[in-house]
């Protein structure tokens, strides 16, 4: 059975992202998209074979509809989730989740009232060389943790969305944060999944130094302490102007592991036996040339639908995610180190 789908913001997250990757599974079929500039919306509903709409609640008021895609500007994010989910329709929503812990909540309360799925699009968790370190983690082969040190950057929005320089990721009221919304979670998100473990207390810089012309952060760097007594860094930048840097390394009582961080291979584990041990997985998604193949996430959305599964990052754990990015801000304005409530 074919799930119908339709997306809601036809920008360049669900042009290269979402319609290319639901178009490619056999289980699910896209007929309706939304946008509130017409021509993106009858551009990608001719591509796609869609109909076109232009207001998204007229389009959530169609009962052939199974599933939705959120992928708007970040204040919209739970305001339409909620809407889609109190319609009926499961939601994958791109990342931040939400611009509050209130919000995030909203969007929780109303999976659990609608018995629909939600998912958050954190697509760091599907990549070969995180999984493959969680694992190496969790079987104790690098011992204790000590340290980490995580980073996504790359020479900014304006390179990538579809509004270039006039984009909303740098209009505070839109965007809400900048680099560490767009980038920054995603990390926060990765390093909790390949730990296992959660953050207790988090201390950040955060400054707009690259952009002229934005109001949001476009360099944040932070501070992080789990609750295993694992210390860390995470930073998100708009300023990496060569070169996109995706990349994480854990120190740990018996390895280093080093992902995303070598050309060739994905993973490389230093041991400090001597031995280093190089892993060629799958790489990681770019949003370069030939980055493109699949991210896992929207085929794992569908996945659990048709089997009636938890998506792995729910709203219970993109809540979690967010509160780390949340918590800087609060170190940011407050210049003290944040506790993260349990």
């Amino acid at each position: 059975m074919s799930l119908k789908i339709a997306v809601i913001g036809c920008g360049s997250i669900a042009k290269n992202r979402h319609l290319p990757e639901y178009a490619a599974n056999e289980h699910a079929a896209i007929t309706a998209v939304c946008d509130i500039v017409q021509e993106r919306a009858e551009e990608a509903a001719a591509t796609y074979q869609a109909k076109a709409y232009t207001d998204y609640k007229e389009l959530l008021k169609q009962d052939d509809i199974d599933a939705v895609s959120v992928c708007l500007p970040n204040y919209l994010h739970a305001p339409v989730s909620v809407d889609a989910l109190n319609a009926g329709k499961h939601v994958l929503c791109e990342k931040p989740m939400a611009t509050s812990a209130e919000e995030a909540d909203q969007m929780i309360e109303a999976a659990n009232q609608s018995g629909k799925k939600l998912m958050i699009g954190h697509n760091q968790r599907f990549v070969s060389s995180h999984q493959k370190a969680k694992d190496l983690i969790a079987s104790g082969a690098i011992g204790k943790v000590y340290s980490f040190r995580t980073t996504f950057g790359h020479g900014g929005p304006e390179g990538w969305s579809a509004d270039g320089k006039e984009s909303w990721f740098f209009k505070k009221d839109e965007a809400f944060i900048g680099a560490m919304g767009d980038l920054g979670v995603h990390k926060a998100d990765l390093i909790r999944y390949v730990l296992q473990d959660e953050f207790a207390e988090v201390g950040a810089f955060v400054e707009t130094s690259a952009k002229e012309d934005a109001d949001v952060d476009d360099n944040a760097t932070l501070i992080l302490k789990s609750e295993k007594g694992t210390i860390g860094t995470l930073a998100a930048s708009w300023a990496y102007t060569a070169k996109e840097d995706n990349s994480t390394v854990i120190y740990g009582e018996k390895a280093t592991l080093r992902l995303e961080d070598d050309p060739t291979y994905s993973l490389v584990a230093q041991y400090a036996n001597g031995e280093t041990v190089k892993y060629e997985l799958g790489g990681i998604q770019s949003n370069d040339e030939g980055g493109q193949t699949t991210t896992h996430v929207i085929d794992h959305f569908i996945e659990s639908i048709q089997n009636d599964t938890t998506p792995l990052i729910d709203g219970e754990e993109g809540k979690k995610s967010l509160a780390i990015i949340l918590g800087a801000l609060e170190s940011v304005e407050t210049k003290r180190i944040y506790s993260l409530e349990k």
